[in-house]
C-alpha cells in the first residue's frame, strides 16, 4: 500500500477513535450515578464500495465512584 492509503486510513482510524471517545465520555457523564456499572459496546465498520462489514465488541466500566 503506497503512503496515501497509509495517511488517509490512520486520519480516519484517530478521528474514529478520538470522536468515539469524546461521545462515550460525554453520555457517561449523562448517566451521572448510572454510570457506576459496565456497559457492553459494540463498533461497526462498513466501507462503501468494498465488501468490509467489521464488528468489535466488548464492556467499558463505568466509574466505581
Amino acid at each position: 500500500m503506497d503512503d496515501d492509503f497509509n495517511m488517509s486510513m490512520r486520519k480516519f482510524l484517530k478521528q474514529v477513535g478520538v470522536t468515539s471517545q469524546q461521545a462515550i465520555e460525554e453520555a457517561m457523564r449523562k448517566a451521572g450515578p448510572a454510570a457506576g456499572k459496565s456497559f457492553d459496546a459494540k463498533v461497526v465498520l462498513t466501507v462503501e464500495g468494498l465488501d468490509v462489514n467489521h464488528v468489535v465488541t466488548g464492556t467499558i466500566k463505568g466509574n466505581a465512584a
